[in-house]
């Protein structure tokens, strides 16, 4: 954290004094029913509106409402926001907000010396202590003396703002969240009208609870602007310069893809179609394109996941841009629809929102483990193309982009995003609708093959020289009637076949089509002739880049490059490795990347990997690139 000098307007007369920074990260931590995600979004979308760069980390248990004082019950959302570019949620927190022990606990280790802890007192009661491992109250014991602590009775103060509310002791305790984003929007010069017409509209329906919630926001600005505890307030700047020209929002990474897939079916001039079946952390994207039926999207909510994927193939057949969305899990069971969309050659986007595994493992933590089986998770030689968005804004390009190749190319296409990615925010500039591809497609519409007799039939599986697509007919259409199935095609006429040398041929051209795939080159950022190459995926784009420009300010010298097609790669990428003495290449799994690399090019790769639920630290990555380029 940053401080520039005091200028002499920061003191004025009646008013505390206020510090000028250029980053602060902030994390809001308590009990999952504490509203940690709703104060941690409301100060995100202030923190946009204002005109800072960010980036977010929420981060909260599996179980709908875990036990609440657990350490496995605590729920947090990190904030990172500056005056300048950022691309990570940051390392350590420079505030942490704690409703009771057991968010201080799970979090005082990532917070530096010097860090401002504000601790709600009124929890730290005996039996709250004990239930996390505290013999003595860490707020006494001088455990937390390297902090700057601010001992706060949220939950009293809290109540007694509400006191004029008709609400019981429970329902005023209820609105301490709000008190707590209240005095940090004062500590932060936060705007505070666009949370409070939040929650006039959040709470339309009972006013009572909307007035409450505004009073208790009011009373923590106010605290803050009168406690004699807080001495100083604090000022980031907007970041002018970080941003190209346009209108920008706030937005996570499903909400991003959502978008993109609305955009992709108009620009394509196809009705969407969504066959899903609930899961964690994909579940939003259900939700938000439900939402949107004035723009001509179905969702279908299927019992299972193999029903959804299975009613987005039959819409793909009947001609719409269809998607089913899922995480690890549920591609297991949707493999072998794939499979058969692989078979038919339709357009079918399946979304695959990462987390940890295997099994149904840690549904609320993220993880970049489901790259093998995007490219490998089918019976037999069945190749799909896999693309992976590299930020949350970032997701409504990968949208356009898979909507591309899937409808250009007839075949399904993995989009591989992740709960960090998934959840995690960051402003968007909104683009103009010039900007945006062209994606319409010609259906078939008659016969496109003369026999030897000279009549006109329609071959299914006649393909375009170019693409090697199939036509796309729609069901109903008279004289493109054709057959379907999951049994293997004979060339052009779509028959049922059993013979050797077609099931070659068709594999093989199956194959050829994926191969043939027009990706662009990979863009390599080499300022000065570095000797090491960083190569990522994913979401792992912000601690690398991140990582890559703290080596370089150190004076080490670096490459960086990012992989947006997975397969299949771009076609310069084997000569780029080829320029490098050493290719690292983190992630977070065992080194699937590394191992698709090593056994395509023969490059000895580095893996630096991290399975731990959590996306990489910039610092951390930093340290291990720079071990990894000097051979250590």
């Amino acid at each position: 954290m940053t401080v520039a000098a005091k200028e002499p307007g920061d003191l004025v007369k009646g008013r505390k004094p206020v510090t000028r920074l250029d980053r602060v990260i902030i994390r809001f931590a308590g009990d999952s029913g504490d509203g940690m995600q709703l104060t941690g979004d409301r100060f995100t979308s202030e923190t946009a509106s204002f005109g800072n760069d960010l980036s977010t980390l929420p981060n909260f248990p599996a179980e709908i409402r875990a036990p609440a004082g657990t350490l496995p019950g605590v729920s947090s959302f990190q904030l990172h926001f500056a005056d300048h570019d950022i691309l990570t949620p940051g390392d350590a927190p420079n505030v942490l907000v704690a409703m009771n022990p057991a968010a201080l606990k799970a979090n005082i280790a990532d917070l530096p010396r010097g860090a401002e802890v504000i601790v709600n007192t009124d929890e730290f009661t005996r039996r709250a202590m004990q239930k996390v491992g505290y013999e003595v109250s860490p707020l006494e014991d001088g455990s937390l003396d390297g902090y700057h602590v601010h001992p706060v009775p949220l939950t009293t103060l809290t109540v007694e703002a509400l006191k004029e509310f008709d609400l019981t002791r429970k329902e005023a305790e209820r609105s301490k969240n709000m008190f707590a984003l209240g005095l940090l929007s004062w500590m932060y010069h936060r705007p505070t009208e666009g949370t409070e017409r939040f929650l006039k509209s959040k709470f339309a329906k009972k006013p009572d609870i909307a007035a409450a919630n505004i009073a208790a926001f009011r009373a923590g600005w106010n605290f803050g602007e009168t406690t004699e505890d807080f001495a100083v307030s604090y000022e980031v700047a907007p970041a002018a310069t970080a941003f190209p020209p346009g209108v920008y929002r706030n937005i996570s990474g499903n909400l991003a893809l959502s978008y993109g897939l609305i955009a992709a079916s108009r620009q394509a001039d196809l009705p969407l179609y969504l066959g899903s079946y609930p899961i964690t952390p994909a579940s939003d994207i259900l939700h938000e394109l439900s939402r949107h039926k004035n723009f001509g999207v179905r969702t279908f909510q299927a019992e299972d996941e193999i029903a959804g994927i299975g009613a987005a193939l039959g819409a793909a057949f009947g001609g719409s841009l269809a998607v089913t969305t899922t995480s690890g899990p549920g591609v297991a069971l949707k493999s072998e629809t794939i499979g058969l969309a692989v078979s038919l050659e339709l357009p079918l986007l399946v979304v695959d929102i990462q987390r940890g595994g295997p099994s149904t493992g840690l549904p609320t933590k993220t993880e970049q483990a489901d790259l093998l089986q995007a490219m490998f998770g089918r019976n037999g030689e069945a190749p799909v193309p896999v693309i992976a968005p590299r930020t949350p804004a970032d997701c409504f390009d990968a949208a356009l982009e898979a909507a591309r190749i899937a409808l250009t190319y007839r075949t399904p296409v993995f989009l591989l995003s992740d709960g960090y990615l998934a959840n995690g925010s960051e402003p968007w500039r909104i683009p103009d609708l010039e900007e945006l591809p062209d994606l319409r497609v010609q259906f078939a519409q008659g016969p496109n093959h003369t026999l030897e007799d000279g009549s006109e039939v329609f071959w299914p599986y006649k393909r375009d020289p170019q693409t090697l697509a199939r036509p796309w007919a729609i069901p109903g259409t008279p004289g493109l009637e054709h057959r379907i199935g999951g049994i293997e095609k004979e060339d052009g006429t779509g028959n049922i076949s059993y013979a050797p040398a077609n099931h070659d041929f068709m594999v093989r051209t199956r194959q050829a089509k994926i191969d043939g795939i027009d990706v662009p080159d990979l863009t390599v950022d080499d300022p000065d002739g570095a000797r090491t190459l960083v190569l990522g995926w994913g979401s792992t784009y912000g601690p690398i880049t991140a990582a890559v420009r703290r080596l370089r300010r150190a004076g080490e010298s670096i490459a960086q490059a990012h992989l947006r097609h997975l397969n299949p790669f771009p076609h310069n990428l084997g000569e780029v490795l080829a320029g490098y003495e050493r290719v690292v290449v983190p992630e977070m799994n065992m080194g699937q990347l590394a191992a698709l690399l090593r056994a395509k090019y023969l490059v000895d790769v580095v893996s630096i990997t991290q399975i731990n639920g959590m996306p990489f630290k910039a610092e951390q990555l930093a340290r291990a690139l720079k071990e990894a380029s000097r051979g250590n």
